[in-house]
């Protein structure tokens, strides 16, 4: 079970068969690594599993290998594509692949057991990155100088830099604290799959969502994905190009679980100072579970935010698929309310 999904299995997977298994998504929200917040989101759940169906669907139109296997219809229980539903889907059908334990020490994570273990049937233990722009706050402007990616500039700009070619990056996926990776150590953790074809499906799903994106008038600026390989193939797994997984803008306005990160840190700062201090110290200290330093937790959300978020996730989510699966109202307008907070 994930922070805001459950995870179903009707049939695990072998060493040579992927088993199948069901997401049921939920109405939770998880900011800062924190796992589970306080409160819920009402229909974030179905949003999320109807946005990533769409996706799947058009990743199968253009070739792309996934888990995706459909969606389960809420009226009758069967597995049925996304237009075969009269309402939005909270459960999604996917194929399994074998997920082997990492053993570690501290924060020394075994990754050569992990594949041993693993065959050539596993979840690739990386998260696969892409951005079309680098805005003020990114960690990118942290961690890389724009020539690293071979951009003309000195140094990064003040304002939000527009990508031509969108950058692809890796980090991990099951260390307690995810970390960003080179090339060559990402190519280690990827184990059998090929790097330069992981970046091509990244590359690839980045360029459908964008296209999809665009015909809702949203622009999508950065998200990830994550792979499991299975009989020498790299398959899109995981949920892709939802307000999760991913950051949209709506003429200049968050689309995206970005706006309740903001919304903590202008209202929850004390607690952010919290969870920054407890992962400093949990690295210094080689320890795994940052969480249990942390001296204070989060406080729930106003029910007047909680419900602009709801809106906003709706909204947001029949614009993108294209139909009125929500009662909500017009993006524009979920777009204001969520800008006026």
């Amino acid at each position: 079970m994930t922070s805001v999904k459950e995870f179903r299995v009707e049939r695990e997977p072998s060493a040579n068969t992927l088993g199948r298994g069901t997401f049921v998504f939920t109405d939770d929200y998880s900011v800062f690594d924190w796992g589970k917040m306080p409160d819920e989101i009402p229909d974030k759940g179905a949003s999320l599993c109807s946005m990533g169906a769409c996706n799947f669907e058009l990743l199968e139109d253009e070739g792309v290998p996934t888990h995706y296997r459909g969606v389960v219809d809420p009226d009758g229980g069967e597995v049925v594509s996304l237009a075969e539903t009269d309402d939005a889907p909270t459960e999604m059908a996917i194929e399994l692949t074998q997920v082997p334990d990492l053993p570690h020490e501290g924060r020394d994570y075994d990754y050569d057991a992990y594949h041993a273990a693993a065959g050539d049937n596993y979840l690739i233990p990386l998260e696969v990155v892409f951005r079309n722009s680098v805005p003020v706050g990114s960690s990118l402007r942290r961690r890389t100088s724009p020539a690293d990616h071979g951009l003309d500039f000195t140094e990064w700009p003040e304002g939000v830099v527009q990508l031509e070619r969108p950058i692809v990056e890796f980090s991990t996926k099951y260390e307690e604290g995810d970390r960003y990776l080179s090339r060559a150590e990402a190519d280690r953790i990827a184990g059998l799959a090929d790097i330069e074809k992981l970046e091509e499906v990244a590359r690839e799903v980045n360029r459908v969502v964008t296209e999809r994106a665009a015909e809702a008038e949203l622009v999508h600026e950065d998200g990830k994905i994550e792979c499991l390989y299975f009989d020498g193939e790299i398959r899109v797994g995981d949920v892709v190009g939802t307000f999760d997984e991913n950051r949209f803008t709506f003429h200049g306005q968050q689309v995206s679980k970005e706006f309740v990160r903001q919304y903590h840190k202008h209202t929850q700062p004390e607690w952010i100072e919290a969870v920054e201090a407890a992962k400093a110290e949990a690295k210094a200290e080689g320890v795994a579970d940052w969480k249990s330093l942390c001296e204070r937790s989060p406080e729930p959300l106003d029910a007047g935010v909680v419900e602009a978020a709801r809106d906003l996730y709706t909204a947001g989510a029949n614009a993108y698929v294209a139909r009125e699966l929500f009662d909500a109202p017009s993006l524009e307008d979920a777009v204001a309310a969520v800008r006026n907070l």
